[in-house]
């Protein structure tokens, strides 16, 4: 059978740049499906508010090898983020202030004894389910572990405010296993962790990386084109898109987020765990805004009770009569991304005085083809569903930064993830290609 591609890549996000620009430069042929009239996913660059903004994924780290080799490869460098002077923090029904590195001394213990287990349950990042062991507390929540430590009120609050940050959601369910893999990964230092979580940006925007991946393949982009159905059969598969056109292939990429999975019809069906772990989704729910407020501010950062709409907030950028700050919230239909008097209204009760200019943001739990921020997942998904997510159904993979081993979350795993379903796409087509048109 004459097929039109070797491989259609569903999604043009990170995870399916990089597995495009991989099986492109081996030979085979790609064709890569994007739901929107842009690429990068789950990061997204735009001019809002007189400055481009990050609405979606920012941060990079050296400890996160993958994206580390990208912006290496193609000279990209990073942006410092501020040194922070000061911190706000509500505890004890009340606001507090005091330097920044009081916030870290308050959190740093209960942290340390928190993930002390990370490097023995977890000694090897990239296989998290190399000791047996870990499975054992898969499925405790970080919520629970928490209040077990026997706390104060104070460390107590900012602990769970400050994991709620991190999931970007409740913890109530969150994984136990997500933290400890991500405190692994930075060689079990959560001091580290949260360095490379929010210190350092891409030069140029995460758009400048996928533009020069994107630039790197010899793949054939399709924007706009949102897919409805992927139907396998003995002669390969066939994606049909939303305008009812069809895209025949030997195997297909599905980059698709996993609260968004179940968007996409596939026959015969998915297997009864990658059913389940979609319908379930994961914890990352919540929302990310940027906010002007009026005059130059200290470098501060303010955390707020875990379940406000706006629970964290740092100064970002700072000119002469105005600051931009990026805020967090850890549900995304409680907060409206736009709405500058909600803004207002949290900021009075952690910085005094301070005066909302304008507000900017995407909500990404609305976003049809996200249903959700970074990747964080629930209690059981390591043990029960992440060898099975990454288990492909004849030539269909999946492939993204919800089924990463190491940085789930990051794009770092967005890239790791594409870097590894595009080679176990071309082990399965085998190196000498039937003959195809494009």
């Amino acid at each position: 059978m004459s097929t039109t591609t070797d491989v259609v890549i569903i999604g043009a996000g990170f995870a399916g740049l990089t597995a495009a620009r991989e099986l492109t430069q081996q030979g085979y042929s790609v064709k890569i499906l994007e739901a929107r009239g842009r690429i990068a996913g789950r990061t997204w660059v735009e001019n809002r508010m007189g400055r481009n903004l990050e609405l979606g994924g920012t941060w990079v780290h050296w400890v996160q090898p993958h994206v580390w080799a990208e912006m290496t490869r193609y000279g990209i460098g990073v942006v410092t983020g501020p040194e922070f002077e000061k911190a706000y923090w509500w505890a004890d029904g009340q606001r507090h202030e005091g330097p920044a590195e009081r916030v870290l001394e308050i959190i740093d213990e209960p942290n340390r004894r928190l993930l002390e287990q990370a490097r023995e349950l977890i000694p090897l990042p990239y296989q998290p389910l190399n000791n047996p062991a870990v499975k054992g507390v898969d499925h405790e929540s970080v919520s629970a572990r928490i209040d077990a430590l026997g706390l104060g009120e104070e460390a107590r609050q900012l602990m769970r405010t400050f994991w709620s940050l991190n999931f970007n959601g409740n913890i109530g369910d969150a994984a136990f296993t997500q933290a400890l893999r991500w405190c692994s990964a930075a060689s079990g230092d959560w001091m580290l962790m949260f360095e490379a979580c929010a210190t350092y940006k891409v030069e140029g925007g995460t758009v400048a990386l996928a533009d020069a991946i994107l630039a790197d393949t010899a793949a054939d982009l399709h924007l706009n084109t949102p897919v409805e159905r992927v139907e396998q059969n003995n002669d390969g598969v066939t994606v049909t898109t939303a305008d009812g056109a069809t895209h025949s292939a030997r195997a297909v990429i599905v980059t698709l987020p996993l609260n968004a999975l179940n968007t996409v019809e596939f026959s015969p069906a998915l297997s009864e765990g990658k059913q389940a772990a979609a319908a379930r989704g994961q914890a990352g729910l919540g929302a990310k805004l940027w906010i002007k407020v009026k005059g130059k501010w200290d470098r501060f950062v303010a955390f707020g009770g875990e379940d406000w709409p706006i629970n964290f907030v740092q100064s970002e950028y700072f000119d002469e009569d105005s600051t931009t700050l990026v805020a967090f919230g850890p549900d995304g239909n409680a907060v409206d991304v736009e709405d500058k008097d909600a803004a207002q209204a949290v900021l009075d009760k952690l910085v005094p005085g301070i005066e909302v200019l304008e507000v900017a943001g995407h909500s990404w739990v609305g976003d049809e083809f996200a249903k959700s921020t970074w990747p964080m997942h629930y209690t059981g998904y390591l043990s029960e569903h992440l060898e099975e997510m990454q288990r492909p159904e004849g030539n269909v993979f999946l492939a993204g930064s919800d089924y990463a081993n190491g940085w789930g979350g990051f794009i770092d795993g967005a890239i790791e993830s594409g870097l590894t379903t595009a080679r176990n796409v071309a082990a399965r087509l085998g190196r000498h290609k039937e003959s195809v048109t494009r």
